[in-house]
């Protein structure tokens, strides 16, 4: 029998803590939004979701940083664990999104600066997955995946300044401007969705770098097994 995780036990039921109180804020606390009504309530997880994906790339750049001047095989777990949770929200971001903009824009998808950059950024990110599957040595995969990463996060400025550098319909709801008035109900309930899928982020990325950790021992055993017979 392995070794209890405790510390994974209890980030999991913070973590599913944390998503009920939001849900409940989202539902229950955070105000029906004048203009656009109850399909607003989705922007609270559509910005949790592409915050974490952001936070979650932004992990992998750093690592590839570390990789590349001090090497370590824990920094490439990182950046590939980081990477691989990070698609997962950003396609969340995605999702809700298209969600969101069928009632507001009258279409699920259109290809304005924003989203044109989004769906770059996500096969950019996907493709990272298919460039580690294609080189054999661990070595040299790890080195190019970080200078892939480090490269690759460039997606994610340009998509946070993006409304803000050309002329686009998604509103830039934070900083003013158009889009729907930011009320102080509104604000706490995003607040707590962002702990929460925050949260959720750490949760999961400790569990896929532990995966990854128990690949190279299942690695190290085999390589042991076949030069000994």
């Amino acid at each position: 029998m392995g070794k209890r995780d405790t510390l994974g036990l209890i980030l999991t039921l913070l973590s599913a803590a944390a998503v009920l109180i939001a849900l409940g804020m989202v539902f229950l606390y955070a105000p029906r939004e004048a203009t656009m009504g109850d399909v607003q309530r989705i922007f609270y997880f559509h910005v949790a979701s592409a915050w974490v994906g952001f936070f979650a790339f932004f992990v992998t750049f750093l690592a590839g940083i570390a990789y590349l001047a001090r090497g370590g095989r824990r920094w490439d777990i990182l950046a590939l664990s980081s990477v691989e949770v990070g698609l997962t929200f950003i396609t969340m971001a995605v999702v809700t999104g298209s969600l969101w903009a069928r009632p507001v824009w009258g279409t699920y998808w259109t290809w304005e600066p924003r989203l044109t950059i989004s769906a770059l950024q996500l096969l950019i990110y996907l493709a990272y997955g298919m460039l580690r599957g294609a080189i054999e040595s661990p070595e040299r995969r790890a080195r190019f995946a970080a200078v892939y990463g480090i490269v690759a996060f460039v997606t994610v400025p340009l998509s946070w300044f993006a409304i803000r550098w050309w002329r686009t319909i998604h509103p830039d709801i934070l900083t003013g401007g158009e889009g729907m008035a930011i009320t102080p109900r509104m604000v706490h309930t995003l607040l707590v969705s962002l702990a929460a899928f925050t949260l959720m982020y750490v949760t999961l990325l400790r569990a896929r770098i532990r995966l990854e950790r128990a690949a190279d021992a299942v690695y190290r055993l085999r390589m042991e097994i076949s030069q000994g017979s």
